[in-house]
């Protein structure tokens, strides 16, 4: 990549108009910029951009916690101003042996008095992979893990958020990879507790996309924007600042808004390319392409 960050990878043409989709933002205000999109990047450098760029919000990655803490992360964005969407992240639970799988819920329970420490609207779980290759065995230990750490969760006033990941994903990541899969999991509990979150890099090519965003309704915890860039070398890394790939992405958001979603919106990016950006650029341009693509 080469360039200013601005005209990197810029569509030639507008994207195609719909009634379905979302009217353009005016501004920032539902903006949270996730901590991932800057992974170079200290927490203390991306709180600090936030405010200069009047980002109001951000969601926080927990090996960037373990910079300084939990605690000094906290005061450091609630002296700024700053509401946290989410932490992330959770989950993990498949384990080939039970004392690795009770390890793993012991994290999520960290992890869970971190999110409630931020004052974070969601714990995003990424839920895990296959151990030996067994997808049932699997899905069922993340059934069984949600359900351990719900209670927990629900005392503190977390909310737990699913997040289906692309199918590609699957034996590496997460054996959750579809929002049906999400959604089923979560209707064993009240929508306050368990929701499942809707990136648009993990879903926009679901077939059922729009009628499981509706069925999602008050279930939609959290809501992810980006682009999928073409052709794709990197699956993990191969995220692009909106307007820069092929998704359909007011549709989409016109489909969450219409299930009731008006939440935070977090932009989300893995790209290695990016990271190496100065973090002011980040997010400057981040809240240019918000405005202008999201």
């Amino acid at each position: 990549m080469t360039g200013p960050l601005s005209d990197l990878g810029r569509a030639s043409l507008a994207p195609t108009q719909s009634a379905d989709d979302a009217p353009p933002l005016s501004d920032i205000r539902r903006l949270s910029f996730n901590q991932a999109t800057a992974e170079r990047a200290s927490l203390s450098d991306v709180i600090e951009s936030c405010v200069r760029h009047g980002v109001p919000a951000i969601s926080v990655w927990r090996h960037k916690l373990a910079e300084t803490s939990a605690q000094v992360a906290a005061r450091q964005i609630r002296d700024a101003g700053l509401a946290v969407s989410s932490v992330c992240r959770g989950g993990m639970f498949p384990a080939p042996t039970k004392e690795e799988r009770a390890a793993r819920i012991e994290d999520n329970r960290r992890a869970i008095d971190d999110a409630a420490l931020l004052g974070a609207e969601v714990l995003v779980l990424v839920c895990g992979a296959a151990p030996d290759r067994d997808l049932v065995s699997a899905r069922r230990m993340v059934a069984d893990g949600i359900a351990e750490i719900a209670p927990y969760a629900a005392e503190r006033n977390v909310r737990l958020g699913i997040e289906p990941l692309h199918p590609a994903f699957c034996a590496e990541r997460s054996c959750i990879t579809t929002m049906r899969e999400a959604r089923l999991i979560s209707e064993k509990f009240a929508s306050s507790n368990v929701g499942v979150v809707v990136d648009v890099y993990h879903v926009w090519w679901d077939p059922e996309r729009a009628e499981e965003i509706t069925r999602l309704g008050d279930r939609i915890a959290g809501f992810h924007t980006n682009d999928w860039l073409v052709p794709v070398k990197n699956v993990l890394m191969n995220r692009g600042m909106m307007g820069d790939g092929v998704i359909e992405l007011r549709r989409i958001r016109g489909e969450v808004e219409r299930a009731g979603y008006q939440g935070l919106i977090e932009v989300e990016i893995f790209n290695e390319a990016l990271w190496e950006r100065p973090v002011d650029e980040l997010v400057r341009t981040t809240a240019q392409r918000f405005v202008e693509f999201a």
